[in-house]
């Protein structure tokens, strides 16, 4: 590691994020029956999304990929409380399941947008995972459907996740304070 990046704590190695994205894809399988559209919350889901996506393609499930762009945090570390519409989706919903996959579950606002954004776009019905599941989520008809692993109470880095735009790239997940 070069000087200037800070120390992370591994929270999830490499190897035990793709067990669990595997485990997720087992999971998920009976449920994506008929015509589905897998849908990436952009940016932080982007590298979940790639290898759920592929999990699922092992499992001969071939969901069509798009994605919505939304914004909630900016640079900060937490949320503004508004969510934003940055870019929508390019392909009709209409009539089709949709996953909507998103990096971490924490608030609810951004799921809760999305399901309400793409229930509005003619969704049959909105099925929501997340990669990590924050300990002061939602829970009760507001919790996302599915997520991979419960997540400390810490700001996660890696794998999509960043601070104020850096750190997407390590393929771990880490945690800073």
């Amino acid at each position: 590691m070069s000087a200037d990046l800070p120390k992370f704590d591994v929270v999830l190695s490499e190897e035990d994020l793709m067990a669990r994205i595997e485990t997720l894809a087992d999971t998920l399988a009976p449920r994506l029956t008929g015509d589905w559209s897998a849908i990436n919350i952009l940016v932080g889901a982007t590298p979940f999304t790639s290898d759920l996506m592929k999990a699922l393609a092992r499992r001969d499930l071939h969901p069509v990929l798009d994605a919505l762009w939304l914004e909630s945090y900016r640079d900060e570390r937490e949320s503004s409380g508004r969510v934003l519409v940055r870019a929508d989706i390019a392909r009709p919903v209409k009539d089709r399941g949709v996953l909507i996959i998103d990096d971490v579950f924490d608030t609810g606002r951004t799921l809760a947008f999305a399901r309400k954004h793409l229930l509005a776009k003619g969704a049959r019905e909105v099925v929501t995972v997340a990669l990590a599941r924050k300990p002061w989520a939602p829970e009760g008809e507001e919790d996302v459907d599915f997520h991979a692993f419960d997540a400390p109470g810490r700001f996660l880095v890696g794998y999509g996740m960043d601070d104020a735009g850096k750190y997407r790239g390590l393929p771990y997940i880490g945690a800073l304070d």
